[in-house]
C-alpha cells in the first residue's frame, strides 16, 4: 500500500504526480466523482461553501425519537424528504421494560403523521435496508449513524448527529466547506479466503493515526474495483468511517448495475467515473492481491495485524496490545490477552460473531457456510453466532441451505440486529476474548463494565477467518490457511415481498391528524439558555487520553434504552471514564440556578473577587455559569448526538480540546449550544479550574480569530490564555449564540 504525500492526477484512469499540459489543478478538481455529486446537491452559489440538501435520510431506534422531537419543536409539520426509520438497535424489549417498543410505536405513528418509512424490528439493519431500497448512483443520503456509507453503490452517504437531520426536516441545509478528495486506487484481486473486512482493516490501519483522509471523501477507483462483487465493495465501504473520512464514493460498473437490477430498481443505476483528467488531494495505491487475512486487536479497528504475523509473534504482539488496552482502561481492571496463548503456542478465542451491516451480508454468510459445512464448532467454551443483515438475506440463506450448514455445525443463527456491534448482544463472559466481523471494537463495545470489574476483549476479523476459527474449535485460524474450501457464492434472488408485506411506506402521504404515540420514557428536550455576554465555566473533567471516543462520552449498550429520555440518559455521561463527572456537572448547574434566582453563590463570588485583581468586573446577571470538560482529542467514533446533548442537559456550556476527532462530534456540540473551544496550551487548565470568557458572545458573532480567557485556580491563582473556535458558518455562530438548534429555529 502506498500513500502519496502530494496530490495526484488521474489521467485516463492512471495516477500521475504532474498535470497534463494545459490542465490546471482547479479545473482538474472538478473531474472527480465527488465533485459532480456535491455540485448537484449544493443549493448555494459557491462550491467552496456548500449548502446541501439530501435525497433521503435514515435513523435507527436510538436516534429517531430525539430527531423528530427536535424537528417538532422547530416547526416541522411533515417530512420534506423520504425518511427511513429502522428498528435494529433497541429491539431487545426486555431491557428497560416496555420503553424500547414504545419508541417503535412512536416511530410508526410519526411515519403516519409526517409521511415516513417505518421498518419494523428485526426486519433489517439500518444500512442494509438503505442499500437495498434507497441507494442510487449520484444520490446523497444523510443518516444519524456514523456508518452511513453507501459509496460502493454510487451513493454519497454521510453519518451525522441528529441536529443535522433535524435541519433537513425543517427545510434547512447541511453546511460545510468543500472537502478534500482522496483517490483509493485499487489494483489486483483478493486472494482466496481474504474478505472485505481484511481490506478494510488494512486501510484503517494505514490511515487512522496519521489523519490521511480525516474529514475528506474517499473515492475508490482503478482496475481492481472490477474484481470485487457488490457485497465485497459494500463490506469495505462501510468501514471507511473508521478512517475518520467524511464520506466515500466508488466508480460504478456492470456489477453495480446488476445489483440494482437484482433489487428491482434498474433506474437507480448510472455510470459514475472520474473525468479523463481528475485531481485528488491525496492517493492511496492498494494492490488487493497483497492483502492478508487481518485481525484488529483491542481496542480500535486501526490496531490491525496480519493474522500470520500475530501467530508468529503472539507473545510480543498480544503483550503490547494488552499493555495498550490497560493504559486505556486507566487501571480500573486488567485485560489479559497473553493468557489466551496456549501451551502449544496457539491462540484460543472464546467467541466468534458475524453480524450487522459489515458482517451479516449475503456473501459473507455464504462463505461462512462453505467453510464450516460438515464441521463442528466443538462443545467447549467457544461460541459462534451469525446475524443476517436483512430478512430478504435471511430468506435466501434459508433457501440455499447456508443456515442449515451453520446450525448443523453448532452455530447459532440469529435475527437481524445490530446489538453485537455496540454492546447489546452476545456479551462475552468476564475475561473472554471475542472475534467479530462488526464495525467497531472500542472499549465496552462488547458490553463489559470496567468500573464494576468486568472486562472482555474484542478483536475484529473477517467472517471467513472467524468461520475458520470456529471450524478449528476456537483456535485462531486465518481463512487463507484452509486449502480444502470451495467458495460457492450461490446466485442471490432478492424477494421484495418480504418488505412489501411488513414495511410501512408513508412517503408523500402524511396524515396530519394522526396522533403520535408517546410512551412514558419519551420526554421533550429541556430548555437551554442563550449565550450571555460573558461566560464562566468550571472544568469538571480533565481527560488526557490521546483520543476520547463518543462511547466514553456516553456509553453504548445498556444506555440505548434511555435515548428518548434526555435527563435519564444524561446520568450515564462519562460514567465509564469519569464517574465523578455527573455529580460535579450537576453541582455547577445548581450554582447557575442560584444565580438566576438572584443569589450569588459564595464559590462564584470568590472567583469574581479573584478576577477583579486583573481589572475584570463580572456582571452576574449577564454571565451564565456552566460546566466544561477538557480532552485532548474528543469525538472519535459514533455520530450519536447524545455525546454532546447529555453534557448540555447537565449544564455543559463548552468543551476545551487540542483538536476534535471528527466533524460530526464538533457539529453536535455546536447544535447543542456548547462552544467547541480549541486550546494551544492545555497546561493552562486543570480539573476544578474556573474559566472566565469576557465578551464571548460579541467575539463569537463577530468571528474573532481568538478569544481571551482566564483560568481561576482553586487557590486563587490566575492564568490568562487564548482560545479559538475555528471555522464556522454564520448559522453555526447564531446557533451557539441562541443556545442550541431548537432555540435558533424558534428565534429565526
Amino acid at each position: 500500500m502506498k500513500l502519496h504525500d502530494t496530490g495526484v492526477y488521474l489521467v485516463n484512469g492512471v495516477p500521475q504526480t504532474s498535470a497534463p499540459a494545459g490542465v490546471t489543478e482547479a479545473d482538474a478538481k472538478k473531474g472527480t466523482i465527488a465533485y459532480g455529486i456535491l455540485k448537484a446537491h449544493n443549493t448555494g452559489d459557491s462550491m467552496q461553501d456548500l449548502r446541501m440538501k439530501f435525497d433521503s435520510m435514515t435513523s435507527h431506534d436510538i436516534t429517531y425519537v430525539g430527531i423528530i422531537q427536535t424537528a417538532r419543536a422547530s416547526g416541522m409539520t411533515e417530512f420534506p424528504l423520504p425518511y427511513v426509520m429502522t428498528n435494529c438497535h433497541n429491539s431487545l424489549c426486555a431491557v428497560g421494560g416496555t420503553i424500547n417498543e414504545d419508541d417503535h410505536q412512536f416511530a410508526l405513528s410519526a411515519a403516519h403523521k409526517y409521511g415516513g418509512i417505518y421498518v419494523p424490528p428485526n426486519m433489517a439493519v439500518i444500512h442494509s435496508y438503505n442499500r437495498e431500497m434507497m441507494s442510487g448512483c449520484g444520490r446523497m443520503i444523510l443518516g444519524s449513524d456514523s456508518h452511513t456509507r453507501y459509496g460502493a453503490l454510487g451513493t454519497m452517504a454521510v453519518g451525522e448527529g441528529g441536529g443535522e437531520l433535524a435541519k433537513q426536516l425543517v427545510g434547512r441545509t447541511y453546511d460545510m466547506s468543500y472537502p478534500g478528495v482522496v483517490a483509493i486506487y485499487l489494483t489486483g484481486k483478493p486472494a482466496p479466503g481474504v474478505g472485505p473486512h481484511d481490506v478494510a482493516l488494512a486501510l484503517v490501519a494505514a490511515t487512522y493515526a496519521n489523519g490521511y483522509v480525516k474529514n475528506k471523501v474517499m473515492e475508490f477507483v482503478g482496475p481492481g474495483v472490477a474484481n470485487l462483487s457488490a457485497d465485497y465493495r459494500n463490506g469495505i465501504d462501510v468501514m471507511t468511517t473508521e478512517t475518520t473520512c467524511w464520506s466515500s464514493i466508488w466508480q460504478t460498473d456492470d456489477t453495480t448495475k446488476e445489483y440494482f437490477v437484482q433489487h428491482g430498481r434498474p433506474e437507480a443505476y448510472k455510470e459514475l467515473k472520474p473525468a479523463d483528467v481528475a485531481y485528488y488531494d491525496g492517493c492511496i495505491e492498494l494492490d488487493l492481491s497483497t492483502v492478508e487475512c487481518m485481525i484488529a486487536l483491542p481496542m480500535h479497528p486501526s490496531y490491525a495485524y496480519p493474522i500470520r504475523e500475530l501467530k508468529a509473534n503472539a507473545k510480543e504482539i498480544l503483550q503490547a496490545a494488552q499493555d495498550q488496552a490497560n493504559r486505556q482502561l486507566g487501571g480500573k481492571v486488567e485485560m489479559d490477552l497473553v493468557g489466551k496463548i496456549c501451551d502449544d503456542g496457539r491462540i484460543y478465542v472464546d467467541q466468534g460473531v458475524v453480524a450487522g451491516c459489515s458482517g451479516g451480508t449475503y456473501e459473507n454468510i455464504c462463505a461462512v457456510a462453505d467453510i464450516i459445512k460438515g464441521k463442528s464448532c466443538g462443545n467447549g467454551e467457544f461460541k459462534f453466532s451469525v446475524y443476517p443483515d436483512s430478512m430478504p438475506t435471511y430468506l435466501e440463506l434459508v433457501k440455499n441451505g447456508a443456515v442449515a450448514d451453520i446450525v448443523s455445525a453448532g452455530g447459532i443463527f440469529r435475527e437481524c440486529f445490530c446489538g453485537p456491534c455496540f454492546g447489546a448482544g452476545d456479551t462475552p463472559a468476564n475475561g473472554e476474548f471475542s472475534i467479530r466481523h462488526t464495525t467497531r471494537n472500542f472499549p465496552n463495545r462488547e458490553g463489559s463494565k470496567p468500573g464494576e470489574g468486568q472486562i472482555s476483549a474484542v478483536a475484529l476479523m473477517d467472517a471467513r477467518s472467524i468461520a475458520a476459527t470456529a471450524a478449528n474449535g476456537g483456535y485462531l485460524t486465518a481463512a487463507s490457511e484452509l486449502t480444502d474450501v470451495e467458495y460457492t457464492v450461490p446466485d442471490y434472488h432478492f424477494e421484495q415481498g418480504v418488505y412489501d408485506k411488513r414495511v410501512y411506506n408513508g412517503w408523500g402521504h402524511p396524515e396530519p391528524d394522526y396522533v403520535l404515540k408517546f410512551g412514558p420514557n419519551i420526554k421533550d428536550w429541556p430548555e437551554q439558555p442563550a449565550l450571555t455576554d460573558d461566560l464562566l465555566v468550571k472544568i469538571v473533567s480533565y481527560i488526557t487520553d490521546p483520543v476520547t471516543t463518543t462511547d466514553e462520552l456516553i456509553p453504548s449498550g445498556e444506555t440505548s434504552s434511555f435515548r428518548s429520555n434526555p435527563l435519564r440518559l444524561a446520568e450515564f455521561t462519562l460514567s465509564r471514564k469519569d464517574p465523578a463527572y455527573v455529580p460535579n456537572a450537576k453541582a455547577v448547574k445548581a450554582l447557575d440556578e442560584q444565580r438566576k434566582a438572584g443569589e450569588l453563590p459564595a464559590e462564584v463570588a470568590r472567583v469574581y473577587d479573584d478576577l477583579k485583581k486583573l481589572g475584570y468586573a463580572p456582571d452576574a446577571a449577564n454571565t451564565n455559569i456552566g460546566s466544561a470538560i477538557f480532552a485532548n482529542k474528543p469525538g472519535d467514533g459514533s455520530a450519536r448526538e447524545q455525546a454532546a446533548s447529555c453534557q448540555r442537559v447537565l449544564g455543559g456550556a463548552a468543551n476545551f480540546a487540542c483538536e476534535y476527532a471528527t466533524k460530526r462530534y464538533r457539529s453536535n456540540c455546536i447544535n447543542w449550544g456548547m462552544l467547541p473551544f480549541l486550546v494551544e496550551n492545555p497546561g493552562a487548565l486543570d480539573n476544578g479550574d474556573y474559566v472566565y470568557l469576557p465578551g464571548v458572545r460579541k467575539a463569537l458573532l463577530e468571528a474573532a480569530d481568538e478569544l481571551d480567557a482566564v483560568a481561576v485556580k482553586p487557590d486563587g491563582g490566575l492564568v490568562k490564555f487564548t482560545v479559538k473556535l475555528g471555522a464556522m458558518t454564520d448559522a453555526e455562530r447564531r446557533i451557539l449564540a441562541d443556545g442550541c438548534l431548537i432555540n435558533y429555529y424558534k428565534n429565526n
